[in-house]
Parts: C-alpha cells; sequence; structure tokens
C-alpha cells in the first residue's frame, strides 16, 4: 500500500457504529462475491446487530477467478461463488432478504448504455431498490481500480437516474487500497467527503464472512488452476481493521 494511498484514508473522520441507525433500509451492492465482505462487511454486520433491514445485490457471476480449471467448468465456477456469497451474507445476518443475482459476466460488466445487457441489468436493479423501498445504496468507490467496480458504479448511476426519488449513496473502497493512483482517488470535483465506520464490534464477524469466500483465500477449491486469483495476505490485512472507508456526497 503506498503511502500516497494511506495518508488519506487514515486522516478520514471516524463514524460511531451508531450511524448505521440514520441509514434506513439499505443495499449493498457487490461487484464480485467477496467485495460485500471485504468492503462493508462490517457496516452489514452492524445493521444485523442494530435489527435494521439490508438486502445485497451480487452484480458478476465471479467465474472468472480461475478461468483454466477443468474440474470446474463456467456455470459450476458461477455456483461455487454464488453459495459462497450466500454463506457470507449468513454469517454476517443479512440473508433474511432474498438477494439480486444479475449475473453478469466476470470481468466484463458493461459500463455504459452502448454496451449489450447494460440497460436491462439497470432496469432490474432500479426494480429491486424499488420495491425494496431502499433508503441508502452502498456501492464500489467510483474510481476504485478495478473496471467490474467502475461498471458497476456506472450501473448503479444508470439505476437510481430512473427513480423518482433517488436513495441516499455511500461508495466503499476494495482495490483502492493497493492499486489507488492519485487520481483514483476524492478530489474537490467529486464532491464527497469521506470517513472511517467504528466496526471494532463485529471485526471478527466481518474476518468470518471473508473467510467463507474459500475459493479467494486459500487454494482448496478450484485446486486445478495454479495461476487462478487468490486474495494476497497483504491485501487481506486492510480489511482486519476496526474500520471499514466510506465517501458521502457534501450537502449542496
Amino acid at each position: 500500500m503506498s503511502s500516497e494511498t494511506a495518508l488519506p484514508f487514515s486522516a478520514y473522520p471516524i463514524r460511531d457504529a451508531s450511524f448505521v441507525a440514520s441509514l434506513g433500509a439499505t443495499v449493498v451492492i457487490a461487484p464480485h462475491p467477496d467485495d460485500e465482505a471485504l468492503g462493508c462487511g462490517g457496516l452489514m454486520a452492524l445493521f444485523h446487530h442494530a435489527a435494521m433491514p439490508v438486502a445485497a445485490v451480487l452484480v458478476s457471476d465471479g467465474s472468472m477467478s480461475h478461468p483454466a480449471s477443468q474440474l470446474f467448468s463456467g456455470p459450476a465456477r458461477r455456483a461455487v461463488r454464488e453459495a459462497e456469497f450466500r454463506h457470507a451474507l449468513s454469517i454476517l445476518g443479512t440473508d433474511a432478504q432474498e438477494p439480486l443475482l444479475l449475473g453478469l459476466p466476470d470481468g466484463r460488466v458493461p459500463a455504459s448504455a452502448e454496451e449489450p445487457s447494460f440497460a436491462e441489468a439497470a432496469t432490474q436493479l432500479r426494480e429491486f431498490l424499488e420495491q425494496y423501498q431502499a433508503a441508502t445504496v452502498v456501492v464500489p468507490w467510483r474510481r476504485d481500480p478495478h473496471p467490474d467496480h467502475r461498471a458497476t458504479s456506472q450501473l448503479v448511476q444508470a439505476a437510481l437516474a430512473g427513480m423518482a426519488t433517488a436513495p441516499r449513496l455511500l461508495e466503499y473502497v476494495v482495490w483502492a487500497w493497493e492499486r489507488a493512483a492519485p487520481a483514483d482517488l476524492p478530489t474537490d470535483a467529486d464532491k464527497v467527503t469521506g470517513f472511517r465506520l467504528d466496526i471494532g464490534a463485529v471485526v471478527a464477524q466481518k474476518q468470518r464472512a471473508i473467510a467463507a469466500h474459500r475459493s479467494q483465500v486459500t487454494p482448496g477449491v478450484f485446486t486445478d488452476d495454479p495461476g487462478g486469483f487468490l486474495l494476497s495476505a497483504e491485501m487481506l490485512a486492510h480489511f482486519s481493521s476496526p474500520y471499514e472507508v466510506f465517501f458521502e456526497a457534501l450537502p449542496s
């Protein structure tokens, strides 16, 4: 992690866990299975402990973390990743609401209306948010340095644009901890404020949810693709902190 990335995050003000009470019915949107646990698993667990409603959306099918596997076909890899996603939600206590699974291609989540399936996915997402009566939507930071994360942000913006009343928006970081260039971080033009949410009371619960994504943290699931993706120890260390980082629009 570069000092350029660490400095602004560590300087952000801390909000107490009671902050979740201000968010109302909330929907957490994950580009891949594990992003929900990594980026905002603590937030989700705090909702459960506060007996507040929270739902989840999984954008991609998660099938490309180990594309060379012969033992697991694409649909089989998708099934494993979705099962891990549901397991993580159960650990966080946020599985009462059936998640929305958009099933978009992992690594190729569409980022604009010119791309196939973008408009349909945005409509599905908007209808889910309206049905759930979401007061708050939690989505990856708009420039989190992964193409699917940035595309997810665009998809959410398209969904919100079609709503009569847009929900409150919080943005979380995942890959910015490791890969952010200075241009990826918030600027004055973004008109957002950063803060750290105190998740100390539930950080162990978050760690269990991360571990539920076994195919991403250990080599013992997709065993025949040694070049497949695994979260490094250095990356995972960022998510053992008693704080989660979020951005929110400044008051107009």
